[in-house]
């Protein structure tokens, strides 16, 4: 898969209802690199119901400044979540489906 068929995609729950759209993903780093790059996992998707641009780096708890652009960014992207890739039911045409009962996290991090 390549991360640009995700991206930007409408996000569905199992009933069809629209939650959003992907606007990040999340990876994990696997052990230590030495002379060869570390592996890495995608543990899931983040879901904006409100737009499809990313937030730029302002979810993490420490990112505050400029204070305005913070405040825009988390005001524009209210009500986003973070979804682990093992609730991703499919993927298809631009659309990712969600499996029955997932579970929605915060996404700050």
């Amino acid at each position: 898969m390549i991360l640009s068929d995700v991206l930007k995609n409408d996000v569905f729950d199992a009933d069809g209802s629209r939650l959003g759209r992907v606007i990040d993903v999340r990876f994990e780093i696997v052990g230590a690199a030495k002379s060869a790059p570390a592996k890495t996992i995608l543990r899931g998707l983040v879901v904006s119901p409100r737009s499809g641009s990313s937030f730029l780096g302002y979810e993490r708890n420490e990112v505050n400044a400029p204070f305005l652009i913070a405040w825009l960014l988390n005001r524009r992207h209210r009500g986003a979540f973070f979804v682990e890739w093992s609730e991703v039911s499919s993927i298809d045409r631009g659309t990712v489906a969600l499996r029955r009962n997932f579970t929605r996290y915060s996404v700050l991090t």
